[in-house]
């Protein structure tokens, strides 16, 4: 048996290979676990409640391939069950630093209100923070930076020269709907020269600020596809201007995964793959990416992940949890 010392030395090594970012199978939910180089941790998003905590179990099993025991922080990016209902199972399973949201529901449904009466009640005495488009959150070894929340966004990104966006000329006005996703809490994460962004369930109309007329975030590594890749959001003047080398879409087997967002991702200038946590069974092969960046296939069991493995000089990679294959993705 491996001595204290010995397993601490072990977590230390892996943690020095990069920022560890796993993408969880909460089955058409959020749930993205990141880990940096010193072993600090943030998770956003919790996946769903119920099924014998299921979700929490499958967030804690990335965290053991992380080598850790807590959670620094979590941020919840909007008050949808997909997204917070995972709290109350997570919480009686594992130690969580603070929590982090865009402040208080704002949708007019019961069934939201009771999710986010759940989660307040659930995180109990622990540390919460709102937060607000221009803050940092603070997780040592990472730059995170709060793009939008509670329907707002920010005005500048530092170290960011907005450039004219070519493709907002043609991009469509789109109506802005009243749930919690346009609300959502989004971040761009740094690593050195890796860029991640992760915006939860924003919409095509709260998008379009971010990149039009000029664009605000500039290009990005890995994107974190929009809504599970529903083509309520993934607008072509947003995707086409963060420009991802890598996209995860983390859509369920019956959720999202739509085909016009799939297509207006696949197609995005220099992209080289497109990741889906499940096969999108309800759309066609033409519309799903090749099994090997499929984690969870048609007929075959659910839980498997992603994991990229990103290196400040912008060298990342992606693997596969169930067929074990890494697929490297150098910086140019």
């Amino acid at each position: 048996m491996l001595s204290f010392g010995a397993v601490a030395g072990a977590q230390a090594q892996n943690h020095e290979k990069g920022l560890l970012i796993y993408a969880v199978d909460v089955e058409g939910g959020q749930a993205t676990l990141l880990v940096a180089p010193g072993g600090h941790s943030l998770l956003v998003d919790t996946g769903w409640p119920g099924n014998n905590g299921r979700d929490a179990e499958r967030i804690q099993a990335v965290m053991k391939d992380a080598g850790i025991s807590m959670i620094d922080k979590v941020l919840i990016t909007h008050f949808h069950v997909d997204h917070v209902g995972g709290v109350p199972n997570l919480v009686e399973r594992v130690k969580v630093g603070e929590f982090l949201d865009h402040g208080v529901n704002r949708e007019d449904s019961d069934i939201t209100r009771d999710d986010y009466a759940a989660y307040v009640k659930a995180i109990g005495t622990t540390p919460r923070r709102t937060v607000h488009p221009g803050d940092s959150i603070d997780i040592p070894g990472l730059s995170i930076l709060v793009l939008t929340a509670d329907g707002e966004h920010i005005k500048a990104v530092p170290g960011v020269t907005p450039e004219p966006n070519s493709y907002c000329a043609t991009e469509p006005k789109w109506d802005l709907d009243t749930t919690e996703n346009p609300r959502s809490a989004g971040i761009l994460v740094r690593f050195g020269k890796f860029r991640f962004l992760d915006l939860g369930d924003l919409t095509k109309a709260k998008e379009i600020p971010l990149v039009c007329p000029d664009n605000l975030i500039g290009h990005v590594d890995l994107y974190l596809v929009n809504h599970h890749g529903f083509n309520l959001s993934n607008s072509r003047a947003f995707v086409d201007a963060i420009h991802p080398r890598v996209a995860i879409m983390d859509n369920g087997a019956h959720k999202a995964g739509s085909p016009e967002a799939w297509q207006t991702v696949h197609e995005s200038p220099g992209l080289i793959d497109l990741y889906m946590l499940h096969t999108a069974e309800d759309s066609d092969a033409a519309h799903n990416s090749d099994e090997a960046l499929i984690a969870n296939v048609k007929g075959g069991s659910d839980g498997a992940y992603f994991k990229v493995v990103a290196h400040q000089d912008g060298d990342f990679s992606v693997t596969n949890s169930r067929t074990g294959h890494t697929k490297p993705y150098p910086r140019e």
